[in-house]
């Protein structure tokens, strides 16, 4: 008898295959050795079937076959794959298997795709399936993988949560595309200039055009302010300073209607005529408060962190970024990139020095071996466990993405790309090995007659982490600024300092920035802190829009369907003027659809349903519900 391993792609079935030491020949989608066979997906080979398969009827767009809301779900396989679905069938159905393990991606996603094919292969209902659960593909992890691999049936309700997810997306597209298109679609094209227009409704799409067009339109809508700030320079022989001033209750100007803020005035006179009330009167240092602060590493970077990273870095999309770390995964370099999570687990980090060593003895890059040297030389602690970089709960399918140590036989052939991005992730996770950065820090505050003027200063004294996580530039510009005038730190609590010279600056205020591809995954990623009902934003707390694995495939659909533009130099994100028309139909007829409030609370329900904490009718029942109200609002019967 033999056991099957179904593989997520062709590429990772090569990695099983060495870590069980098959050394069979490849055969027709599949490999096979006297006690395994390994084969594999090539991403969906399944997938939901169109209306017009459940009735002819469906495929025309009418308004009297809508909702529409199948209670037998049909599913069919994907012509394009179904050459190598056949050859899963086939072996599945073999009377020679006696255990099948599901090796597909370790996650929601990955579960769906294989649930898909068994469902559809009907393998022989007796044999064990089983589900190997991986955190990186180096051998003694897939080794590890295959050897815990639980019954399949603990992963039930992940699979629950997956088909849900699928279904919601479906029903939410298919019905409120549909009913926008026929009822708002001729209108949108006049707008656009368009001779017809189809309306694509999606529940985490059009939420995150929203949050675009929203913010386009604040920036719009803004109108700049100028007001006109007091500064001083006051010295001594030994040198000099800047201080800025700021209204106090003793200030001649406290509750003034010629303020327009606390730091300044509404016109350029007003400004100049308070500096010369007090120009000639006598500056006095009332107030020296030193401090020393200390700042910890940084978390370690999940999917959305490094893809922010990357568009500032590199200027590249968050999908571009997910390929190149997908591609480290695959040559065994990183760990899995589809993750939420910045921290490790307890038992990975009590294991953390295999990775460290592997660093130190693979990683021929003088500037990381530079980094483990010091870290050797002055034996800093590689116990992490009872650290702010450790914490289980805070850990759902997957760690941080941090490196395996291993793979360096690969690392070659990387492009130079992904070389740097690699380097990204390993100084981030050396960082955490690494001290605080240390700094002394200074605030003086001077007073003229009750009005106050403040002056700081930060210098760093230790490097500390930084020391790994500034890049050069940011190094030199820090050295720059700290060799610069230490002339606070002589300064004494209640002597009288010269005013060399008052001055007013102009000011203005600053519109809110745009998206760029990478601060939108983050924003979609922290989506929750934008809903203003504090009680359901902490009760849909970590719920983001989308998922990890999802949402640079929803920033990359909304511009390949023409809703947003995003600049190739920049990574900038704008709204067209078909997105900001779609945006309008959807705030006039389904405006919670833009709120992320729906979309959260959506994630959160699926999430709730992996943890098996609401059953998944009761989530069904309340999405048909929801769908159902929105036509009964919407349309006329």
């Amino acid at each position: 008898m033999k056991k099957i391993l179904i593989t997520e792609k062709p590429s990772v079935a090569m990695e099983f295959a060495k870590a069980l030491k098959i050394n069979a020949n490849r055969k027709n989608g599949y490999l096979e050795s006297e006690e395994w066979i390994i084969t594999w997906c090539v991403g969906h080979l399944v997938t939901m079937s169109y209306p017009e398969k459940y009735d002819e009827k469906l495929k025309q767009w009418r308004l009297d076959t809508l909702p529409f809301v199948p209670k037998d779900w049909k599913y069919e396989i994907i012509p394009q794959v179904a050459n190598q679905f056949n050859i899963i069938q086939g072996l599945l159905q073999r009377e020679d298997i006696s255990e099948i393990y599901n090796a597909g991606d370790s996650g929601r996603e990955g579960e769906y795709i294989q649930r898909l094919v068994l469902m559809m292969a009907k393998p022989n209902p007796k044999i064990k399936i089983k589900r190997v659960w991986i955190d990186s593909q180096t051998e003694e992890e897939i080794l590890r993988g295959i050897r815990e691999a639980k019954d399949a049936s603990e992963y039930d309700s992940l699979a629950d949560s997956a088909y849900l997810r699928a279904k919601e997306d479906y029903l939410i597209g298919i019905n409120f595309s549909r009913l926008l298109s026929i009822t708002q679609g001729r209108m949108v094209a006049k707008q656009v200039n368009e001779e017809r227009t189809s309306i694509a409704i999606g529940r985490v799409m059009t939420c995150v055009l929203g949050m675009v067009v929203s913010r386009e339109r604040e920036i719009r809508n803004f109108v700049k302010t100028k007001y006109h700030k007091i500064t001083g320079k006051f010295g001594k022989e030994q040198g000099s300073c800047e201080a800025e001033w700021k209204v106090n209750e003793k200030s001649i100007e406290y509750d003034s209607a010629k303020l327009y803020n606390e730091t300044g005035f509404k016109e350029k006179e007003d400004a100049e005529e308070f500096i010369n009330k007090i120009k000639d009167k006598v500056a006095v240092v009332t107030e020296i408060k030193k401090s020393k602060q200390k700042e910890n590493p940084p978390l370690l970077f999940n999917l959305a962190e490094i893809q922010n990273e990357c568009s500032k870095k590199f200027k590249i999309k968050p999908d571009e970024t997910l390929a190149v770390i997908q591609e480290l995964y695959e040559k065994k370099l990183v760990t899995y990139p589809r993750t939420d999570a910045r921290v490790l687990s307890t038992a990975v980090a009590k294991e953390i020095t295999k990775n460290l060593n592997g660093i130190a003895k693979g990683f021929r890059d003088e500037e990381i071996q530079k980094y483990i040297n010091k870290m050797k030389e002055e034996k800093y602690a590689t116990n992490l466990t009872k650290t702010k970089y450790v914490n289980d709960s805070k850990i759902t399918d997957h760690y941080a993405i941090i490196p395996t140590g291993q793979g360096y036989e690969n690392y070659e052939k990387l492009n130079q790309l992904q070389k740097d991005i690699y380097k990204i992730i390993v100084k981030r996770f050396l960082a955490i090995f690494y001290p605080p950065a240390e700094f002394n820090k200074i605030n003086i505050t001077i007073n003229i007659e009750n009005e106050i003027f403040t002056a700081s200063q930060k210098v760093c004294i230790k490097q500390g982490y930084l020391e790994i996580a500034r890049d050069n530039k940011e190094k030199e510009d820090s050295e720059s600024s700290e060799e610069g005038n230490n002339f606070l730190n002589i300064l004494n609590k209640g002597e009288e300092i010269n005013i060399l010279n008052l001055t007013t600056k102009e000011a203005e205020t600053s519109p809110p920035t745009r998206y760029n591809s990478g601060s939108m995954i983050l924003a979609m990623e922290n989506a929750g802190k934008l809903i203003e009902d504090e009680e359901l934003r902490e009760q849909i707390k970590g719920a983001g829009i989308g998922t990890s694995a999802t949402r640079a495939e929803i920033i990359k659909k909304l511009e390949k369907i023409k809703y947003i533009a995003i600049n190739s130099k920049t990574q900038i994100i704008t709204p067209t003027l078909k997105g900001e028309a779609i945006y309008d139909v959807v705030n006039k007829t389904m405006p919670d659809m833009l709120n992320p409030k729906l979309t959260a609370s959506w994630e959160k329900g699926l999430d709730m349903v992996a943890k098996k904490e609401i059953q998944p009718n009761e989530f069904m029942t309340k999405l048909e519900a929801y769908i159902n109200s929105k036509f009964d609002k919407l349309v006329i019967r």
